[in-house]
């Protein structure tokens, strides 16, 4: 009969999967900016972004409003390893007066009640962080900030609402004097997730199952619309209670759930509370069995005055009634003190009508927090997810069967989540406090990352001047009587043509400058049908060999332009061969290039003051298979250029930016020293990584910029090239978070075996982790792929710390451009500058923000230059052919 009648209340899976279809929907809307002010479930960002890490130490204090009583907690977090915390309480009651009176009275009685805790602690001498439980539903904008939405459980204070409930607290506080400082304002549910996860890091859920019922969870934060910025996570208070209240769930609502909802302090609102937590169950079975009895169905047709007296039945007694171990003895012990004189038949009825209402309750509770769970396991992409819920309340800890019943539910509707349920401990004032210690410890970390990222951050004044060293640097090196000492170079290239179009013909190129070496053959029309063809090989340069003898390396060079030709079917031809050897080399003419030093990792003996182009000759010779014109030795900056100047005739400048940094430009004749002559230009390779090396910008280097230069193949050299390309940034990267870890800011303090290795930061990995399309936990498998085993607030350091080094790097490098070109300016003598930069480089091309930094900085600081920046398509090949090609038409011209 029972059964029949509560047909309603009986939820299949079928209705609960779709219960949590519903409640999934809400969960989007209360997150969407444009949804949000039509929904229910208003999804409340609570700005508790970190769970704590086990560092936390220190005293706390917490207040705690919501239920019955009103607490004060102390808690001392122990910095003794186990991450044990110690808690002591004191209970003060909430009067009536009190809770329905004025919002002046409400926060003088917690500032009154606070103030007699620390005098019976001893604490008033201490200046003690405070975290602030307040368990009703608020609109945060930050931790320590809450404007209160409404009164929920028999609270209605008035002149609070709409108003920010912490300087509230505050005021009152200052007028008695108290000497506490309030960090934070979390909701109970937030607590209890925080309490939980002090003893479980896995825990990211909070739900509360008691007079109120409620639940939280950390969200993504690209997600959250309703707060600025995409990076980390925030634990978002769903507040479900009011799931419903738009009607969302009326056809599961009963009549007795309409009649509830009727007779309570706030009709219509907080619908699915009302099926759901222990504040309305009681009522909710007086009500059942108030119409049974009227139908004739229960206790003879005869109804007593405890059945028409609202709230005379309490979840205490519902709980009680189903101990079923005890048989029918309670069941009829509490019906006979409502006077209801009882059957057998009486008792087995009502026992059912009391599981019939608290599974159900347990049921609609299992479809959201399956809802939360399934949304939690979307979001890290996982196939089966392992997760903790911190779960607090009464009905959830004193309830017979409701815990069981929850989990076998929840662990049915979601079998793709392995659950743990961790009860909390004092979760409401324990877990203020830790949200309290946690904003503590993520206040003092982010003073000491600010202090240890404030070198790379360079203000516009300290640009200005870095632009001003670099231009008298370049002037040094192109007068004769500095040169010798200069550390820019300003090395002449005997380039002195771009192209025309006129250019014809098949050359070859070599291309030598980083690990790889490419032999190309391009072939060159000219007229109305102009264009350029390649076809080109590459080839592994072993560490072996570029650290070996200049012999070896220049004849494993020889060996794969045989292996090349051989391929191509040219092994007879004797082609003009453009040289692209991207290493610092003093020029004596086009053909000519004396190696000045090694850089980027190569380290090959007997060749430092050689001439390159004769150790490539001899090495054919050895060979003795095939003869070669060498016509230009080039630089691989000047092959950007010279292709950029094939398409863009305005190009006169090449950028690279990638595992080394250089520039070059065309250079008025009659302002370059070393070379006779006054007519035209010719382009200087200005060699600009060694800017810098004499000291003159020591005054921006940071410690980590001297480990990694200590650290590297030539110490003392090109500093600015050390600062500013990708060879060495995530060097930088890497030694930066290491310092950071020591201080025990990053990796919970652990420096991992990989981090210890030198070079395991690639710049690519740079360019990936900044990129804005990734989401942090794509940072964190990088960093996991390192070895690196990271938190998300570690994955949020790490992005932003390689962020800080790439930006610096652009800025430095915008700095440099802006120096040549405002040269290039004066020497048009014109008040604006349009010009075109060729430029090449992995960092320019890959890294998602330096070439846009670059672009802005050179703007800023050379304003009267409208400067193009064009990607050059294979500078160091197509480069070396066109020059290759303009030399040898230049010559022609000379010839004729």
């Amino acid at each position: 009969q029972v059964d029949r009648y509560l047909y309603h209340m009986r939820l299949s899976d079928d209705v609960l999967l779709d219960v949590m279809a519903r409640f999934q929907a809400e969960m989007v809307k209360g997150l969407g900016r444009d949804t949000n002010p039509t929904a229910t479930v208003k999804m409340l960002p609570s700005f508790v972004r970190s769970l704590p890490d086990g560092s936390e130490k220190g005293d706390f204090l917490a207040v705690d409003l919501g239920g019955s009583q009103f607490r004060a907690h102390q808690v001392k977090v122990l910095d003794d390893g186990k991450q044990s915390s110690q808690l002591e309480s004191k209970f003060y009651p909430t009067p009536k007066e009190v809770i329905q009176g004025n919002g002046a009275e409400l926060f003088d009685y917690i500032a009154d009640c606070l103030l007699d805790f620390m005098e019976t602690k001893n604490l008033k001498h201490k200046k003690l962080p405070l975290g602030f439980t307040f368990s009703f539903p608020c609109k945060q904008t930050k931790l320590e900030e809450g404007v209160l939405l409404a009164w929920t459980k028999h609270f209605k204070v008035r002149g609070v609402q709409d108003t920010d409930v912490v300087s509230s607290l505050r005021k009152a506080l200052q007028k008695h004097k108290a000497n506490v400082d309030v960090l934070a304002l979390v909701n109970d549910t937030v607590g209890t997730m925080m309490t939980c996860g002090y003893d479980d890091q896995r825990c990211e859920v909070g739900l509360i199952i008691g007079t109120g019922t409620n639940a939280c969870y950390m969200e993504e934060m690209r997600h959250i619309d309703l707060v600025e910025g995409d990076e980390g996570k925030m634990c978002i208070n769903t507040e479900w209670g009011a799931f419903g209240d738009d009607g969302a769930l009326d056809d599961l609502r009963t009549e007795f759930d309409r009649e509830l909802d009727l007779g309570s302090l706030n009709p219509g609102k907080q619908l699915f509370e009302k099926m759901i937590s222990s504040l309305y169950l009681g009522e909710l079975v007086r009500l059942i069995l108030l119409k049974m009895t009227k139908e004739g169905l229960l206790f003879n047709g005869k109804v007593s005055t405890a059945l028409l007296t609202k709230g005379k039945i309490e979840m205490k007694h519902v709980s009680a009634m189903e101990k079923y171990k005890e048989g029918l003895s309670n069941t009829k012990e509490i019906l006979t003190e409502l006077n209801l004189f009882p059957s057998e038949e009486d008792c087995v009825a009502v026992q059912h009508v009391c599981t019939i209402v608290s599974f159900r309750s347990a049921n609609l509770c299992a479809a959201a927090l399956a809802a939360i769970l399934t949304r939690l396991r979307e979001n890290k992409k996982l196939l089966r997810m392992r997760t903790t819920v911190g779960i607090d309340g009464g009905l959830y800890k004193t309830h017979p069967q409701y815990a069981k019943r929850l989990h076998k539910v929840v662990r049915r509707l979601v079998p793709t989540c392995d659950v743990r349920f961790l009860l909390s401990v004092s979760g409401s004032g324990r877990g203020a406090a830790m949200v309290t210690a946690v904003a503590h410890r993520l206040a003092a970390q982010r003073q000491c990352i600010d202090a240890t990222l404030a070198p790379f951050l360079l203000p516009l004044g300290i640009l200005r001047e870095v632009k001003d060293k670099m231009r008298a640097e370049l002037e040094y090196g192109l007068k004769r009587e500095t040169q010798a000492n200069a550390t820019v170079k300003m090395l002449p290239t005997y380039v002195c043509g771009t192209p025309d179009g006129t250019e014809k013909g098949k050359f070859l190129a070599l291309d030598l400058g980083g690990t790889n070496f490419r032999v190309l053959l391009v072939k060159i029309k000219s007229g109305r049908r102009r264009s350029v063809q390649m076809y080109n090989k590459i080839f592994a340069i072993p560490l072996e060999i570029m650290q070996g003898t200049g012999e070896e390396l220049f004849d494993h060079i020889v060996q794969c332009i045989a292996d090349f030709l051989e391929y191509m079917g040219l092994k007879g031809a004797r082609l003009p061969l453009g040289f692209t050897f991207s290493f610092p080399c003093r020029q004596a003419s086009i053909d000519k290039g004396t190696l000045v030093g090694w850089t980027k990792g190569f380290k090959a003996t007997d060749c430092e003051g050689e001439d390159v182009v004769d150790m490539l000759r001899e090495a054919i010779k050895r060979r003795n298979e095939f003869d070669l014109d060498i016509v230009a030795v080039v630089n691989d900056t000047v092959g950007t250029m010279m292709t950029c100047g094939y398409e863009d005739p305005n190009c006169e400048i090449g950028l690279i930016a990638g595992t080394g940094s250089n520039v070059c430009y065309m250079e008025d004749m009659k302002n370059i020293e070393m070379v006779e002559g006054n007519e035209g230009k010719m382009c200087i390779n200005t060699e600009w990584g060694a800017f810098g090396d004499n000291g003159c910008i020591d005054n921006i280097r940071t410690k980590y910029d001297k480990e990694v230069d200590e650290g590297s193949l030539n110490p003392g050299k090109q500093r600015y090239e050390k600062m500013t390309s990708g060879m060495y940034l995530g060097e930088i990267v890497r030694e930066i978070l290491i310092d950071l870890t020591k201080q025990g800011l990053l990796f919970r303090g652990q420096i991992s075996e990989s981090l210890r290795k030198r070079g395991i930061f690639e710049t690519k990995f740079l360019s990936q982790i900044e990129s804005d399309r990734l989401a942090l936990l794509q940072v964190r498998r990088i960093l996991q792929q390192l070895g690196l085993d990271s938190t998300c607030d570690d994955s949020i350091i790490v992005k932003e710390v390689c962020g800080v080094v790439s930006r610096r790097a652009a800025r430095l490098c915008g700095a440099g451009l802006a120096a040549i070109v405002e040269k290039k300016r004066e020497n048009r003598g014109v008040e604006r500058l349009q010009i075109t930069v060729g430029v090449d480089g992995t960092l320019y091309k890959l890294h998602p923000h330096f070439s846009r930094v670059l672009r802005e900085t050179v703007k800023e600081l050379a304003p009267q230059c409208d400067v193009t920046f064009m990607l050059s398509e294979d500078g160091s090949g197509k480069g070396a052919a066109l020059i290759t090609a303009v030399a040898k038409r230049l010559h022609n011209v000379g010839q004729k």
